[in-house]
């Protein structure tokens, strides 16, 4: 038989009108050149013999040729005796051209309403181009990471379920396994987006699929910015006489951080280049700030007190 119309269209042999408008319309759409700019040229063939499969069995004479001779039988129907009356002799097969049937499909104007092809105006006066490239809005996420996470970037896989649309255009759902790679330094608020990953419906551009950075509070530190900040609980003593803090880093390292300077109430030490790093120069990093809280001893004795003011070299009374 040559071609097979009713596999383009995916159709059985008693697909009602109904059934083939529909099919017409979700391949069609799926496969219009302006639709597929990177792979054109396929789209082309494609969308031509959809059209083509369409234009022969949405008419009744030429799909009652095709069911009884066949592609052939309908090239060269003026050799071959008419199957009923209701099919005239003088028949020809001249394929209509694919744009012309998409246009008249979709209510425009087509070669005939003075468009022009490959751009037509439905019913409303809209160009069609427009409703063509039109697309869902898009669909966001919340990616929540750890602060450990984006301070040394990590892969991180998300499985999703979205909508399709099978065959025959009755929806489906499929999973897809997208992979995210964390950046050291991302900040809370960074897109991650992946390009018409959502839900698809005929005839519309699926959304895009976007995620958002948000960050798990952490036991030990906070985030300002590229800074990181710790607060850190000294006695009265430590603060005049000092002291060394042992820090664990967001990387695992150990870092002592000496205290060899009195420490006033609300003082904060700044250690350079142990902050967070930072996106668009991985080498550099922020800094670090140590937030101290004096802890003032609820009560001296009287002996105490006397020593504080003899090492302070206040007069005794």
């Amino acid at each position: 038989m040559g071609v097979d119309y009713y596999n383009i269209l995916k159709l059985n042999r008693n697909a009602t009108e109904e059934d083939m408008k529909k099919a017409y319309k979700r391949l069609a759409m799926k496969w219009h050149p302006d639709k597929n700019p990177v792979n054109k040229k396929e789209a082309e063939a494609k969308f031509k013999l959809i059209s083509e499969a369409y234009d022969v069995l949405s008419d009744p004479n030429k799909r009652q040729i095709y069911d009884l001779y066949g592609e052939e039988g309908l090239k060269s129907f003026d050799q071959i005796p008419p199957p009923t009356t209701n099919v005239g002799a003088s028949f020809r097969f001249n394929p209509r051209d694919a744009e012309d049937i998409f246009a008249e499909f979709f209510g425009g104007g087509g070669a005939s309403g003075g468009v022009g092809k490959g751009y037509f105006r439905n019913n409303n006066g809209n160009n069609y181009g427009a409703e063509l490239n039109r697309k869902a809005a898009p669909v966001e996420s919340k990616l929540l990471c750890t602060l450990e996470e984006l301070y040394k970037g990590t892969r991180r896989k998300m499985r999703i379920s979205r909508s399709v649309p099978d065959d025959f255009g009755k929806p489906k759902t499929v999973e897809e396994i997208l992979k995210i790679d964390i950046k050291p330094g991302w900040k809370k608020g960074t897109k991650i987006t992946f390009p018409e990953k959502g839900n698809q419906e005929p005839g519309i551009t699926p959304a895009d699929l976007i995620f958002v950075v948000d960050e798990k509070p952490h036991s030990v530190f906070k985030r300002d910015g590229n800074d990181l900040v710790i607060n850190q609980k000294i006695s009265l003593l430590e603060a005049l006489t000092g002291k060394t803090i042992e820090l664990t880093t967001l990387d695992g390292r150990y870092l002592p951080v000496p205290v060899t300077d009195i420490v006033k109430p609300g003082q904060e030490l700044l250690v350079s280049n142990e902050g967070m790093p930072i996106s668009k120069e991985p080498t550099k990093r922020g800094n670090l700030r140590i937030k101290f809280d004096v802890t003032f001893p609820t009560r001296l004795t009287v002996e105490q007190k006397s020593d504080l003011k003899k090492a302070l070299g206040a007069p005794d009374n």
